[in-house]
């Protein structure tokens, strides 16, 4: 899907604690620094639809398992993913798509590194029934 990255990333092993890379100035869908911020997700749970017109984001899960589904309304498709460890990889999500997301563990962490603050302006939301997927 044009607009959505999914970029694999580096886990290093250390006897005293693993190293878990997350973004770079140079990555491939890296469009400066806004805010940087953590959300947790019930097992079971769906958070709705949202769609950004200026943001993108780029997500990591380095605790549980979460799983995103990306809507392109322009062409009418759903792309979907599920990221932990076992999955490590960097979800970029430019501006203009809408996404929602599950909690699959018991305990759910992702980290959002978005390129400009938020501004609750700047994003429409929409109800889980609006899209027709099923979860």
């Amino acid at each position: 899907m044009d607009g959505i990255i999914l970029t694999p990333l580096k886990q290093i092993q250390n006897s005293k604690g693993d190293i878990f890379h997350a973004i770079k100035r140079s990555s491939d869908g890296y469009q400066g620094f806004g805010e940087a911020y953590f959300s947790t997700i019930n097992k079971g749970d769906i958070k709705n639809w949202r769609k950004h017109k200026k943001l993108t984001s780029n997500i990591i899960v380095p605790v549980g398992e979460v799983k995103f589904v990306i809507y392109d309304e322009k062409v009418k498709e759903f792309f979907s993913v599920k990221l932990s460890l076992n999955s490590y990889q960097r979800l970029t999500v430019k501006p203009g798509f809408w996404f929602a997301f599950q909690g699959l563990a018991e305990l759910n962490l992702l980290l959002n590194v978005a390129n400009i603050e938020h501004d609750p302006n700047e994003s429409v939301n929409k109800d889980l029934k609006e899209f027709k997927y099923e979860w």
